[in-house]
């Protein structure tokens, strides 16, 4: 039988469920636009790795984070900060993903149009 110790400090189950919430629709979010910049018509290179590296390994992040808080365990105070920290660990990699995948594309649109003769 799992014990637990009576004196490990407790979340609240509706503090928990909202965080998990958020950590489903961010991570939505998050393979979302994965999913959209996959589809993007500016043909992939070998470069574009910069940003889907973070993005990808963010996205793990925030699906580990998820299963962590999915868990009945999750409501005791250390395993849910646990999961938090991890979640926010992700979510800043995934955005800085995104971050650089918005400048790659930009700056693979603008080398495009400054080309002669493309307009």
């Amino acid at each position: 039988m799992d014990e637990q110790d009576p004196k490990e400090e407790r979340v609240e189950p509706v503090f928990r469920n909202g965080t998990i919430t958020i950590v489903g629709i961010l991570l939505a979010f998050s393979l979302g636009f994965i999913t959209h910049w996959a589809a993007n018509p500016i043909p992939w290179q070998t470069y574009h790795l910069i940003a889907v590296l973070p993005i990808l390994v963010g996205i793990a992040l925030q699906i580990r984070a998820l299963a962590i808080l999915l868990d009945i365990k999750s409501l005791q105070r250390s395993i849910h900060d646990r999961a938090s920290r991890i979640f926010i660990a992700g979510l800043i990699l995934a955005a800085c993903g995104v971050g650089l995948a918005i400048l790659l594309d930009f700056f693979d649109i603008a080398a495009k149009s400054a080309l002669p003769g493309a307009s």
